[in-house]
């Protein structure tokens, strides 16, 4: 057995367990809240995030290979469901460091997707 299929073997069970721990975390969240019958927006945003690992690993394992932008935007959506959970007597730079986070994610991902235009290519002189 060829390294290269080994370690390809040990990254799918890899990604299977995640996959597994994404899906019963994204069930047993769906059970917390039709117990308590009540849905927050963290509770949403919490679901979203399981989602978007879903995604990843979908597209993981159809083109064997992770996209930045992905774990960017689960990010971006974890420090949300943080502020939104964050209680109000904490200090008020906490919340101005998130949002500078937020931000910042945010600019990566702009940047990412402007590697792709042709017109901020490298124009070459052909004679």
């Amino acid at each position: 057995m060829k390294i290269e299929k080994f370690i390809r073997l040990i990254q799918i069970f890899a990604v299977l367990l995640i996959l597994t721990g994404a899906v019963i975390g994204f069930l047993s969240e769906v059970y917390f809240m039709f117990n308590k019958m009540k849905v927050e927006l963290a509770d949403l945003l919490l679901l979203f995030i399981y989602v978007e690992v879903m995604g990843m690993i979908r597209v993981y394992l159809a083109n064997a290979e992770i996209r930045i932008t992905y774990p960017l935007i689960i990010a971006i959506t974890a420090i949300s469901r943080l502020i939104i959970l964050q209680k109000k007597d904490l200090d008020p730079a906490i919340l101005i460091y998130e949002s500078l986070a937020i931000l910042i994610i945010a600019l990566a991902i702009i940047v990412l997707r402007l590697r792709y235009l042709n017109s901020l290519k490298p124009k070459r002189n052909f004679k």
